[in-house]
């Protein structure tokens, strides 16, 4: 691993990442629905010279047939992401704004309008995590009655990367005239038609918004199956990981870096960023109780239901304490589940112990102890290959987001593993991130070589 400083990530959700963070006393269970919430935390998160806020998102509130499960959690309601991120825009200089947008149930022309619009309203800061659609309740709220298979998701989700990539490309540097004397506005060999015709989308272009000081937005992608790395290779800049194992994160890592090269990208144009809730103390004891005050408020039912869920049938009808059974081959969640599996077969986890050790957490890496230990727990895992940085959970917010600034930096900071300054006003220099070229005027730039 070269010298180069960890990338930093802030997740934000709501009242804190703990499943049962919102019955914490110390956590406004409202909070999740106030712009001065997230404000907050936005200029925290700044504060500690975090790389990014990272927004999670779906286009549905209650599961299938399970509505009572969902009057006992937050996942109930969240606030749409773009929007809250414009907002936080306004109220911040340097740090990141990425949100979520599926592409299963999105239209490309759409997503690349919000998210171009996100990076000029920013100054080049935006970051669009690109998804397929995982619950059929989202097919519902877009008149479905079935959600796509896994494979035609993932089909859709390359056409419309390509073409979400295509109509950000539709204004070269210098488009722009805006000369006042001869009245021409822009300069119409600067301005291009995408013309995409393929098997899911039709799109003429060009997009209604011009390039911003980054390009365009930052790719994100969150997809750990095989499809879903194969696209990270091809598209992503950023990925996000769950990971519980050193050793099969150092795997995960080695792997979406030899598929980017695959695909004709060097290694360090995607930055493999996993995904770890922090519970920090002054003492270890102190982020034992914290963690563990939480983990009695878990329901064993919604906790069974929920992995029942990601397992393709009902774990209920199996014994708690028994040994976790093998997935259904049918199950959508294929990156996920794999880690699931794979972390109660090294550990000799029952149904019980697993659901303990993931629900709460929602399958991230949990790392407890002092801001010394858990800054230990990060640099081993980025100074042996297995990441460029962290997308970090807090416990809860506020407070828990306050121990990742005033605590864990700092310490991260004495170490010279993270950044005292911000290096640029764009996300991408922030990140280490290339400016991406203009298709168009690359092309011409090739044909006046030629």
């Amino acid at each position: 691993m070269s010298a180069a400083m960890m990338k930093l990530g802030c997740f934000l959700e709501g009242t804190g990442h703990h499943v049962a963070a919102w019955r914490d006393p110390d956590v406004d269970p409202h909070g999740r629905q106030t712009l001065a919430h997230y404000l907050d935390s936005a200029r925290l998160a700044e504060r500690g010279k975090f790389d990014l806020l990272f927004m999670a998102d779906t286009n549905a509130t209650f599961g299938a047939d399970d509505v009572d499960s969902w009057t006992r959690t937050t996942a109930a309601s969240r606030l749409e992401p773009i929007t809250l991120l414009a907002a936080m825009a306004g109220a911040t200089e340097r740090i990141g704004l990425v949100a979520t947008a599926t592409t299963t149930y999105f239209e490309p022309f759409h997503v690349a309008r919000f998210f171009a619009s996100l990076d000029q309203i920013s100054g080049g800061r935006a970051g669009w995590n690109l998804v397929t659609s995982l619950a059929v309740a989202e097919a519902y709220n877009f008149g479905r009655e079935t959600h796509p298979h896994h494979g035609d998701r993932y089909a859709r989700a390359r056409e419309f990367a390509k073409v979400v990539l295509g109509l950000w490309d539709s204004w070269e540097d210098g488009a722009v005239i805006a000369d006042k004397a001869t009245g021409i506005y822009l300069d119409r060999s600067k301005l291009h038609f995408l013309n995409h015709k393929g098997k899911h989308f039709s799109v003429r272009g060009p997009l209604t918004v011009h390039r911003s000081a980054q390009g365009h937005p930052v790719i994100v992608q969150a997809g750990q199956s095989e499809d879903g790395r194969d696209l990270a290779g091809e598209t992503a800049e950023v990925t996000f990981t769950v990971q519980q194992d050193l050793d099969a994160a150092k795997a995960f890592y080695a792997d979406i870096k030899h598929r980017a090269q695959a695909y004709g990208r060097p290694p360090h144009a995607i930055k493999v960023m996993p995904g770890v809730m922090t519970v920090i103390g002054q003492t270890r004891g102190e982020a034992a109780d914290k963690y563990e005050r939480l983990q009695a408020l878990l329901s064993p039912e919604l906790a069974i239901k929920d992995l029942s869920s990601y397992f393709g049938f009902d774990l209920a009808d199996y014994p708690l304490d028994g040994p976790v059974p093998d997935p259904s081959p049918t199950i959508e969640q294929k990156g996920r589940v794999k880690m699931m599996v794979e972390l109660a077969r090294r550990e000799n986890m029952t149904i019980r112990q697993l659901y303990r050790r993931v629900y709460g957490q929602r399958g991230h890496r949990v790392v407890i102890g002092t801001p010394g230990e858990v800054a230990d727990a990060l640099e081993l895992w980025f100074r042996a290959g297995a990441a460029d940085g962290f997308n970090l959970l807090p416990l809860t917010f506020p407070r828990g987001l306050e121990d990742i600034v005033d605590l864990l930096i700092p310490e991260l900071q004495r170490r010279g593993l993270f950044r005292k300054e911000y290096e640029g006003k764009t996300l991408r220099e922030n990140l280490g991130l290339p400016v991406p070229e203009n298709r168009w005027a690359l092309e011409r730039a090739q044909k006046n070589v030629g």
